[in-house]
């Protein structure tokens, strides 16, 4: 599911949780002669970075004040953008505002990040804004169909490919993970809490104790949105950091789906792929 608007309002509120993305779709707004307004998650949003921008500091919970903030800027239009831990309900600061909603919020609660994201944003809607997505607002920072490092998948990598493809649109319906790790036709690892990074981390460590047999060189990262998703909330992302987990867990590449993966840092992830050898496929939708 997207957003069917055919134009984005000015200024475009970002809810903006951790990692260079948030700032990614800042600049990208103002290229398009789009204002931004960040509303900053306290203990996600890199409080350097963000002083760029005309932006609010908010709390995970401060529902209330987010939404009076958001129509004191004149921010219709609203993306959430960013890495974002799950905060335990106890760990929410309530205001009123979010107390008058807590019977919503805790539904949300009861599912994966997909579930409790749209009940989040299904909440802001109620109140009169639009959930817009990437594709929306800075369709420049997606990845595009194709192979866009120098190093090309061969065939064993293409067959590793689509059986990656495979194993994630089964899960996808249990809201689990985006990614998965497949070497010589086998799946060596799922995306857990821990992230993409977490799962690279993983499969390196399988390999330094012997676990994974195969050759350095071989096997695949695939990433990929849940096939209920929204795809105006957490698309999957990679950027340079990816491709060093990918390089240091011995894997010959990463592959994408083209147009619904967010590229942080696209240049500098591409000249690191070249660097350590590894492909980086757009693969289509």
């Amino acid at each position: 599911m997207t957003s069917a608007a055919p134009e984005i309002s000015s200024p475009v509120g970002v809810i903006a949780g951790g990692g260079a993305m948030p700032f990614a779709v800042a600049d990208s707004l103002q290229k398009r002669g789009i204002a931004p307004v960040l509303f900053a998650l306290r203990g996600a949003c890199d409080p350097v970075a963000v002083e760029r921008f005309r932006h609010h500091w908010i709390s995970v919970g401060q529902l209330g004040r987010a939404i009076k903030l958001f129509r004191s800027e004149g921010c219709r239009d609203l993306i959430f953008i960013g890495s974002l831990l799950r905060p335990a309900l106890s760990e929410i600061r309530l205001d009123l505002g979010t107390i008058s909603r807590i019977g919503s919020i805790m539904s949300a609660f009861r599912g994966g990040d997909d579930h409790l994201l749209s009940g989040i944003g299904r909440i802001f809607e109620q109140d009169g804004f639009r959930m817009v997505g990437i594709r929306d607002v800075a369709p420049d920072i997606l990845i595009p169909e194709g192979t866009i490092a120098r190093a090309t998948p061969d065939p064993a990598a293409s067959a590793d490919i689509e059986r990656g493809r495979q194993v994630l649109r089964a899960l996808g319906p249990f809201d689990i993970g985006q990614a998965v790790v497949v070497i010589d036709g086998h799946v060596v690892a799922v995306e857990d809490i821990e992230g993409t990074d977490g799962l690279l981390a993983r499969v390196a460590r399988l390999r330094e104790a012997g676990r994974i047999r195969a050759s350095r060189g071989r096997g695949v990262l695939v990433k990929a949105p849940k096939s209920s998703q929204d795809l105006r909330f957490d698309l999957p992302a990679v950027g340079p950091k990816t491709v060093e987990g990918v390089a240091k867990a011995g894997l010959a590449g990463m592959a994408v789906i083209a147009g619904n993966t967010i590229a942080a840092e696209s240049q500098e992830m591409i000249a690191a792929a070249d660097k350590a050898g590894v492909f980086i496929q757009g693969l289509p939708a």
